[in-house]
């Protein structure tokens, strides 16, 4: 039998290896099956395919990760001047924002605060230095608007957005040297505010569908018979809009009398900068985003003129808009969102841990509670997967790349951990989260997460939409290039091209399915481990996914063909498995970036263990919901011949988890950096945090109490404070340690207690 399949199998690597066979009887018939089967691409979804770069992303989907390249990545690292900035401007920043105020009763930042941040540069933090700016790095940038998000979520809304998508970056990358020379350094200085209006009542997560358009034409401006565009927009959602002085604008450019002598009537999404001054322009009322103090709202125009060097980078760009907007969207959405779901973690992190230990219940402290502890777990893995996915996306924008697939999976999933994270938090706070007032310091966090979520590409469409849709043509190592080589219009060397690839498409398909079938025979450990140690398998586990991912990807691009586009729920599912390995990746790459803490052991497990299960999960899914149930089952017996068994983290390791932020100050400081608690501070973050650390200081004395109190010497139904008195009285504790004691009660009492009114 064996020497049968030997023989099968020598044949048929025979036949293959005849050119002219192959060519006739595989790779034509292949190459007309692959441009029927070929998806449709629109204009913008080709732009969108083209724009960005392929980073670390592609590596995880090929099936073999080198995992010596990612720990090869430069070490995220804040130059002197960008520590110094934070160390001054963003400290005194802190100490001038008032959340409730802002939020209650100002409805925007105080002048003051607008002051400051015009004057000191925080507009310009992408600015180059030649104009004015401060030109700091991504990792810089994501760090301090964190740090702004975890006092005012507000403030980090407006400080982020001119330093995300918005005039400032197009023009530093696309502008002409005149657009430069004239608009960066008064928007370095403050002197401009910038907006910019892509999204409109009739689009939204499909910018590529805009109404707004623009027509070339001759009019007068400034007296003079000009070449320009006469513009009709309608926009909303506009951050900064209602104090904008200059605005960027996307709309549908046309040249119905070829003046731009292009020969084609649409030239498809453009962008221009048009001051707010100018003729025509309107903003309208403002919206109210959740409460949260940022000022967000309309603007329109109706025949609005503009010469044509209003067109940023000039008419050279006229008609690529959409591949500028993409590009630059990429790194904002990359940077910008995932530091207030940073922000988020290190802000509940610090106040929730805090907040376990100093708040009693049945004469405990709550942390104490198996309940308690799994979602305070929850919060602290998190934490720690926001902070990776942060510095690891900051690595790559900062290595002058345009990530566009991590930038889509860094926004999802680090703005829905944060998201989860504020319920957790908010969950072990109960009433003292839900009443309104200075001392609640995470009500601004939970109203301004579903702001994160929405904004720059709904959630839900960039997970079924942007992430596999995507990655599966960038990242795949032969589609695109198949792609090209069907769109050949000599037959001769479109055959050619394509056999040669499609060969190597064969070779590689294979080896992925070997692989994946291997490793899950072997619980991966036939896989080397690219690192020893205590996270080794993890590593072997990660890359046995990597291979499931690529197998699973040929088979769905053979079985759905141009309708995976269409299967959103499906090509979800397989963006999930490249998610969780990109984030996984991002956790191995900080553990070892900050020198194999092993107190941050358990917190390292539990989240690996995490994206394990998730990825796991995913993989089910995508195997039941094959249009062939019995192909499904066939690659069930490939990926889990032996079953699925990796599990969420077990309860012990959750405990572990809860009680390393309690054992270790400089890891639950490195976990809570973003939020950092301030001199001279009296409202709600500083209050639990004194009380902390104050009942960290008299825990010895507390166990004699406890001790007392089971030995029946204390009476339990006292009060606190009274059986402290009591403790000193029959002399269980000395006087010193009475007072010691007393004064972390009544510190524990003032952050346990909650803003009232006399009328609202």
């Amino acid at each position: 039998m064996w020497t049968l399949l030997i023989l099968l199998l020598l044949g048929i690597t025979l036949l293959f290896s005849v050119q002219s066979w192959r060519l006739k009887w595989i790779s034509d018939p292949a190459l007309q099956f692959f441009r029927k089967a070929l998806p449709p691409l629109s204009r913008t979804e080709q732009e969108a395919i083209d724009a960005g770069d392929v980073w670390w992303e592609g590596d995880l989907f090929r099936g073999q990760p080198d995992w010596n390249k990612l720990h090869g990545l430069p070490y995220n690292k804040l130059t002197e001047e960008e520590q110094s900035f934070i160390d001054h401007q963003v400290m005194t920043l802190l100490h001038m924002l008032d959340e409730y105020n802002m939020s209650q009763d100002l409805k925007d930042l105080s002048k003051p605060v607008w002051d400051y941040i015009k004057k000191e540069g925080f507009f310009a933090l992408i600015i180059p230095k030649e104009y004015g700016g401060r030109d700091f790095s991504s990792y810089a940038n994501s760090t301090i608007v964190s740090m702004i998000a975890s006092r005012s979520v507000g403030a980090a809304v407006t400080v982020m957005v001119p330093n995300s998508l918005g005039p400032g970056e197009l023009l530093s990358h696309y502008g002409t040297q005149e657009q430069r020379d004239y608009w960066l350094p008064a928007l370095a200085k403050g002197e401009e505010i910038p907006c910019f209006a892509l999204t409109g009542p009739e689009a939204g997560s499909d910018a590529g569908s805009i109404p707004d358009q623009g027509i070339v034409c001759f009019a007068k401006f400034k007296n003079k018979k000009t070449l320009g565009i006469k513009l009709t927009w309608e926009k909303r959602y506009i951050t900064l809009a209602p104090i904008a002085t200059v605005l960027g604008l996307a709309f549908k450019l046309k040249d119905p009398d070829n003046l731009l002598e292009k020969g084609v009537v649409d030239l498809g999404i453009t962008c221009a900068l048009v001051p707010v001054s100018h003729d025509g322009v309107e903003i309208g009322r403002r919206h109210n985003p959740l409460n949260v103090p940022f000022l967000n709202g309309t603007t329109s125009g109706q025949d609005v003129f503009i010469p044509m060097d209003w067109l940023i980078g000039g008419v050279e760009y006229a008609g690529k808009g959409w591949g500028m907007l993409m590009e630059c969207l990429s790194s904002g959405r990359g940077i910008s969102l995932p530091a207030l779901a940073s922000a988020t973690g290190h802000l509940a992190t610090r106040t929730t841990t805090a907040y376990a230990s100093v708040r009693k219940q049945f004469g405990l402290p709550i942390f104490q509670f198996e309940g308690i502890q799994a979602p305070l777990a929850q919060i602290i893995g998190h934490t720690y997967q926001l902070e990776a996915s942060r510095r690891l996306t900051a690595t790559g924008v900062d290595m002058k790349l345009r990530p566009a697939i991590v930038s889509a999976i860094a926004k999802y999933h680090m703005t829905e951990m944060g998201r989860q994270v504020i319920n957790d938090a908010m969950d072990i706070h109960a009433g003292k989260a839900i009443q309104m007032g200075r001392k609640n310091y995470l009500a601004q966090s939970y109203m301004g997460v579903p702001i994160t979520v929405t904004v720059e590409g709904a959630n839900i469409l960039t997970r079924s939409l942007m992430i596999f849709g995507q990655g599966a043509f960038r990242c795949h190592p032969y589609v695109l290039d198949e792609m090209q080589a069907a769109a050949e219009e000599n037959e001769e060397k479109a055959l050619f091209d394509f056999d040669r690839l499609l060969m190597s498409h064969i070779r590689y398909a294979c080896m992925n399915a070997f692989r994946s079938f291997s490793a899950a025979l072997t619980s991966s450990f036939c896989i080397l481990s690219a690192r020893p140690g205590a996270l080794s398998r993890y590593y072997q586990h990660l890359t046995r996914f990597s291979s499931v991912l690529a197998f699973l990807t040929d088979l769905s691009m053979l079985m759905y063909r141009g309708e995976l586009k269409r299967k959103e729920m499906f090509s979800a599912r397989l963006g999930d498995v490249l998610s969780h390995l990109y984030l996984a990746s991002a956790t191995l790459k900080m553990y070892e970036d900050d020198g194999l803490q092993h107190t941050d052991l358990p917190i390292v497990h539990y989240v690996l263990q995490q994206r394990l299960h998730d990825m796991a999960i995913a993989v089910e899914g995508v195997l039941q919901n094959f249009p062939n149930r019995y192909f499904g089952l066939l690659c069930r017996l490939v990926i889990f011949p032996i079953g699925n068994y990796f599990s969420n983290p077990s309860d012990t390791l959750k405990q572990e988890v809860a009680a390393s932020m309690m054992k270790s100050e400089s890891l639950r400081e490195r976990l809570s950096m973003l939020c950092p608690v301030l001199e001279n501070d009296e409202q709600g973050i500083a209050e639990v945090e004194k009380a902390f650390l104050a009942i960290r200081d008299v825990a010895d004395i507390d166990k004699k109490l406890q001790s007392a109190r089971k030995q029946g010497m204390i009476d339990k139904k006292l009060s606190a404070q009274e059986q402290a008195q009591q403790a000193i009285s029959k002399e269980v504790l000395t006087e010193s340690e009475g007072a010691k004691l007393m004064e972390a009660l009544k510190l524990c009492r003032i952050a346990i207690d909650v803003d009232d009114f006399d009328k609202l």
